[in-house]
């Protein structure tokens, strides 16, 4: 025995036999032996695991409940409107917001659209396209004589959406393309996520199927979006079978017709008082400009005889009686097919506005108080010898008048009209505690999720889990509903990203403001930076969940 004990444990035999005898366990050698003792340490490791579970659950709870009382007294400072958020300053609603340094003193060229930039249009106007797409529709290619019934809704749209021509839905995207959950409509009616994932598989939307999408980011496109979804709405309520692309197709084509036809501007100069806002800043930031040495152009796709017309009613108050406001603008461009315009190589035509006829000669100068149609970029610059760096464009449209401009190095200056609202709502202290709220909310989330990365969810953690999304939920509802009913704000999601509209201005324009004439508010020698603190849209309310702390 000994001998065979001496050749199975060659070292420290008498140890282990004292440590068996010991355990009262030697009941035979070799495998038995062998069997018995592995059942003993198995058995020690499971004590020592149970042990470890104890210890580490005991820790999930201690956590956990320092996680329940963080919430519990956040939710008694929610009652109370803390002090320093009343002495948070304000963001200006006028302000301009800055994407890429920009130093005024280096800008000696300033070029703007019109509609919608200089032109100020009152809410009527919406209605006006509609009605007429609408008419168009009905009698020219055919829709059914009740499309005659629909009404635009203001309250519908926003600008900035898209439309899938592929499977019909009307939707607001974010930053990186995800599909808002609360901002897809088939027609009229909301998607649900359920929803959303029967018509996509995912809400974030692939190459392949933003292939079928168009975006809306005009002024102009409030009422085409409304439209889209009416008549959608329209055929499923009549359960008639309908091609998506077709109906973007033919209402784009009557929205385009309503302008190129000449009907939607006939419309306003036959009632400018009800479509259009009268504007004596407009004319001192335009001669602040003047008086600085500072060159100026339009650039428009709207005929002559509706800018001018526009621009006289505009200005009446202003202007001395004897004054035009073309002697504002060394350049004057009117239907300029933007954005061909900054691609093509179409040549200019000089426009005689008392014959309302083109000249035939070529246009190698531009002359004073004469008004030009079509022409392009290539030769505009060769006419002009304007640099780009030292050249700023103002327009509405992100697409037809600032992409082009962007890319051949002039600075872009974003009209967004609807900006100076959300900046006021952004102010109230309303929205400010729900949006500290919501921050606080997501970081007491972040700790939990944490706490529980690598250990078994307990019923403590998925009460306090459900309560706090319950809690983060109801933030971001009261959040979504000071802005549209329908698709929340126009630069943010429900969830505080920043939407693709807010993508795709942060991409084209170098700076972005309500209304041109808020540069009055700056000097023309100003230099313009990006905020230091900036997360991506400047104008975004910074409102710190430390408020509830305290």
């Amino acid at each position: 025995m000994a001998s065979f004990r001496s050749r199975l444990f060659p070292f420290g035999s008498s140890l282990l036999s004292t440590s068996l005898a010991h355990s009262g366990l030697i009941e035979g050698v070799g495998g038995n032996i062998l069997r018995r003792f592995s059942s003993v340490v198995t058995t020690e490791q499971r004590v020592l695991k149970f042990g470890k579970e104890e210890k580490a659950n005991q820790i999930l709870e201690d956590e956990v409940a320092k996680i329940r009382h963080e919430f519990d007294a956040a939710k008694e400072r929610f009652r109370k409107i803390p002090v320093a958020l009343k002495e948070m300053p304000k963001i200006d609603p006028k302000g301009i917001y800055v994407n890429k340094n920009l130093r005024l003193d280096n800008v000696q060229v300033y070029g703007f659209d019109y509609d919608y930039t200089l032109a100020h249009y009152s809410a009527n106007l919406q209605s006006l396209i509609y009605d007429l797409a609408k008419e168009y529709l009905v009698n020219e290619l055919r829709y059914p004589d009740s499309c005659m019934e629909f009404k635009y809704d203001n309250s519908f749209p926003i600008r900035g959406l898209y439309y899938d021509k592929l499977k019909g839905c009307l939707m607001k995207l974010d930053f990186f393309g995800s599909i808002e959950p609360d901002g897809c409509y088939f027609g009229r009616q909301k998607l649900t996520r359920s929803e959303i994932n029967d018509f996509y598989g995912t809400r974030h939307m692939g190459r392949d199927q933003a292939r079928g999408l168009v975006g809306l980011m005009d002024f102009f496109c409030f009422s085409e979006a409304c439209l889209i979804a009416d008549i959608v709405q329209h055929f499923v309520d009549a359960k008639l079978e309908f091609d998506s692309s077709y109906v973007y197709e033919d209402v784009n084509r009557a929205i385009q017709h309503v302008h190129l036809s000449g009907l939607v501007h006939r419309g306003i100069l036959s009632d400018p008082k009800k479509y259009l806002v009268k504007n004596g800043q407009l004319l001192r930031f335009l001669r602040m400009l003047r008086e600085n040495g500072k060159k100026l152009f339009l650039l428009t796709n709207s005929p002559y005889y509706f800018v001018d017309g526009g621009m006289n009613f505009m200005l009446e108050d202003s202007l001395g009686s004897q004054d035009s406001w073309r002697e504002l603008f060394d350049v004057v461009i009117a239907k300029a097919n933007k954005p061909e315009f900054y691609t093509s190589e179409h040549p200019f035509r000089c426009y005689d506005v008392e014959k309302d006829t083109l000249a035939f000669s070529k246009v190698d100068a531009f002359l004073p108080n004469k008004i030009y149609y079509r022409g392009c970029l290539k030769t505009f610059l060769e006419i002009t010898k304007w640099n780009g760096p030292e050249v700023i464009y103002f327009g509405d449209h992100l697409f037809s008048d600032l992409r082009g401009p962007s890319k051949a190095g002039w600075h872009t200056a974003a009209i967004i009209h609807e900006l100076e609202n959300e900046i006021q709502t952004q102010n109230e202290d309303c929205y400010r505690i729900e949006q500290a709220k919501l921050h606080l909310i997501q970081e007491i989330l972040g700790k939990l999720h944490a706490t529980v990365a690598n250990t078994e969810e307990s019923e403590e953690y998925m009460s306090l889990l459900w309560e706090l999304n319950e809690e983060r939920q109801k933030a971001r509802n009261t959040m979504r509903g000071m802005f549209n009913r329908s698709f929340g704000a126009t630069f943010l999601t429900d969830t505080g990203q920043e939407s693709a509209f807010a993508y795709h201005i942060h991409q084209y324009a170098d700076v972005y403001t309500s209304k041109p004439e808020n540069f009055l508010f700056y000097p023309p020698e100003a230099w313009l930076h990006v905020p230091y603190d900036i997360k991506i849209m400047p104008h975004h309310v910074k409102v710190s969940s430390g408020l509830f702390r305290t």
